[in-house]
């Protein structure tokens, strides 16, 4: 009876989740390098120095370790147990090695006249030890640190992984933390579990980190909830986002708002002619004059052609970007020579955006949200304070920033404002050990810093200047304060004569 009810509301059970189907986002792991790719047919991909094609991974679990064999074919790695004549005969220390480069006998011609024969990379790390004179004498620890190097730069191993947050931040905050703000893994720990982020929520999140941020928050609340995200510019960018690879139920909870109608919003001055001003002029545009027509369509072309790139992915845009993919009657604007069809489509995809945006609208208006997310490249002050507005009293807020004086002038704005409370402004600190049986030690190289994070709670805001009696209360208060010490100021003297007259 209760396995019946594991999977209810708007996430579909998925019998084939462990299983890599095709159009699904993974990611490929070798040693501590990852990257995310999406699942095609005969679609070439590059990976650390290896090309290979993705056709063979289909229908296997996640987590298999494939080997990347000659025609850039992926086989799964059989596992076997190690071979433990290779550490038998080991020295008791390395002070009398000398690396001179002539201790091994295989030259890199020899080595590349084996991968021409297609060997594998096992069978050349094998003649690597064999034709090493100094191997034996190594200490046990020293031979298993250089077959795992000889291993790691021969042998194309490639562990397939489900995507996550953690995969995913690890990923970019190696490979490209500019894109993230230098937001560590850990930090964007820190920033979900200081916003209370849950199923159900009604979140707002500011961030540009690619959509990492946004897409860590729609994995932890399910599918579950509402998140409003606010965007610079012409259009969110959620590349980190697609990498997930989330269903199109979890989409339905997901608004946007452009940010530059923030103010308007606060101000009541909002209308939906704000957000149809600029399409419907394109259109009038398009249909008055003809050399416009065909320019704003070329134009509309290469925007048409940008959600293949992962660096701008709305919700609609996503959708028809699989939609597109999977048809396989889907032609090009001008191969199908219909401008004014090709226009038309493009007018309801603008219309649908519009109707998204206006239920954000609506769901800001109501200012009962349950938490805010800040994480973006821009001063922070000026958005919490706005955007502060939209929160319900006593939820918590988390902003991020890669520097620390931003979030001081932060704070210090926010204690002159009032309506906040438990304002911490903190930074964590990461060191990675190396875990091995009597190598258990601290890793050499270690994180100089992921960030900060000014975090705090909402409260209900009380005028205390507009409301005389508060104000005489308190300074009443402040006069029982002050006449204390002056009482016990005038005791002093008293006894001071009472001694002296006893003498």
């Amino acid at each position: 009876m209760e396995g019946s009810e594991e999977q209810p509301g708007p996430r579909p059970p998925h019998p084939g989740d462990h299983r890599i189907r095709d159009g699904d986002f993974v990611v490929l792991k070798r040693e501590d390098v990852f990257k995310a790719v999406q699942v095609q047919r005969r679609k070439k991909v590059t990976f650390e120095k290896q090309w290979f094609y993705l056709d063979n991974i289909i229908g296997h679990s996640y987590g298999t370790t494939f080997e990347v064999t000659s025609g850039g074919s992926l086989q799964p790695k059989k596992k076997k147990e190690e071979p433990t004549s290779e550490t038998k005969e080991a020295g008791t220390d390395n002070r009398n090695i000398i690396d001179d480069g002539k201790s091994q006998k295989l030259t890199q011609d020899d080595i590349k006249a084996l991968k021409d024969k297609g060997i594998k990379g096992e069978e050349i790390v094998q003649q690597l030890i064999e034709n090493s004179t100094t191997f034996r004498d190594k200490t046990e620890f020293a031979q298993d640190k250089y077959i795992k190097k000889k291993k790691k730069k021969y042998e194309a191993m490639i562990t397939v992984v489900k995507p996550s947050t953690r995969i995913l931040s690890v990923m970019y905050y190696a490979r490209e933390p500019g894109k993230i703000n230098h937001m560590r893994y850990d930090t964007l720990a820190q920033m979900l579990t200081l916003g209370n982020i849950r199923a159900g929520n009604k979140m707002i999140v500011m961030e540009t980190c690619a959509g990492l941020v946004l897409g860590a928050m729609m994995e932890r609340m399910g599918g579950f909830g509402s998140i409003i995200q606010l965007y610079p510019g012409g259009g969110p960018v959620r590349a980190a986002t697609a990498c997930f690879g989330f269903p199109k139920s979890f989409l339905s909870g997901l608004y946007e708002f452009p940010l530059n109608q923030v103010d308007s919003l606060l101000n009541g001055t909002f209308s939906a002619e704000m957000l149809s001003s600029e399409p419907k002029d394109s259109a009038s545009v398009e249909e008055s004059n003809g050399t416009l027509e065909e320019k704003q369509t070329s134009e509309q072309e290469n925007e048409d052609s940008m959600p293949e790139a992962p660096e701008s992915n709305h919700p609609e845009e996503q959708e028809t970007m699989e939609i597109v993919s999977q048809d396989p009657d889907y032609k090009e604007p001008k191969e199908r020579g219909s401008k004014k069809d090709y226009i038309q489509e493009k007018q309801r995809r603008q219309e649908e955006q519009k109707k998204r945006h206006l239920e954000a609208a609506a769901l800001l208006s109501e200012r009962n949200a349950d938490g805010l997310i800040v994480a973006s490249r821009f001063h922070p002050t000026p958005l919490l304070l706005s955007l502060l507005d939209f929160v319900a009293p006593s939820r918590p807020f988390v902003v991020y920033c890669q520097y620390k004086e931003p979030l001081l002038e932060c704070y210090t704005k926010l204690r002159e404002r009032g309506g906040v409370i438990n304002l911490r402004l903190s930074e964590t600190w990461l060191r990675n050990y190396q875990v091995l049986p009597d190598r258990s030690h601290p890793k050499l190289l270690m994180s100089g810093g992921g960030g900060y994070l000014l975090s705090g709670f909402t409260v209900a805001m009380d005028n205390l200047k507009a409301d005389p009696s508060l104000k005489s209360s308190t300074s009443t208060l402040e006069s029982h304060k002050t006449e204390e010490p002056a009482a016990k100021k005038r005791k002093c003297p008293e006894s001071d004569s009472t001694f002296q007259k006893l003498l």
